[in-house]
């Protein structure tokens, strides 16, 4: 998938309002900040013992999905697939939750999901330097 097709598909999917940004890392970026916040909403519930918003867990499979399919995996490599295996984990327990099976992991998933977003947060600067 190109990110002009996730920018499309994420338009198309709803996104509470916000304004889907043109450059390829920025887009990204929005994307894993909203799983990051949804995550944390399910994790919150979890730790209240009240139910999953159905919102939030739609929110994080539609973000899980637009993640895997931008991966470029002929120039990513071994990052790519590590990235998709995380996202595959996420996916996986966000399901398991919702099931209301034992032993998903949200808090993991969601911290996981922090760290991606610090990282790739920090590259943003090195990522400008190459594109211009």
């Amino acid at each position: 998938m190109t990110f002009a097709l996730a920018r499309s598909k994420y338009r198309q999917t709803g996104n509470s309002g916000m304004t889907v940004p043109d450059d390829p890392y920025q887009i990204i970026r929005v994307i894993l900040r909203e799983l990051e916040q949804s995550l944390n909403v399910l994790k919150a519930a979890e730790e209240t013992g009240t139910g999953y918003p159905q919102d939030h867990v739609n929110k994080s499979l539609r973000a899980i999905y637009l993640l895997q399919s931008s991966l470029d995996f002929e120039q990513g490599g071994d990052i790519a697939v590590s990235l998709f295996e995380l996202y595959e984990y996420c996916r996986q327990n966000v399901l398991s939750a919702f099931r209301r099976e034992e032993g998903a992991q949200i808090d993991q998933a969601a911290d996981a999901i922090s760290g991606i977003l610090d990282a790739w947060t920090e590259i943003g600067p090195e990522i400008g330097r190459h594109a211009g």
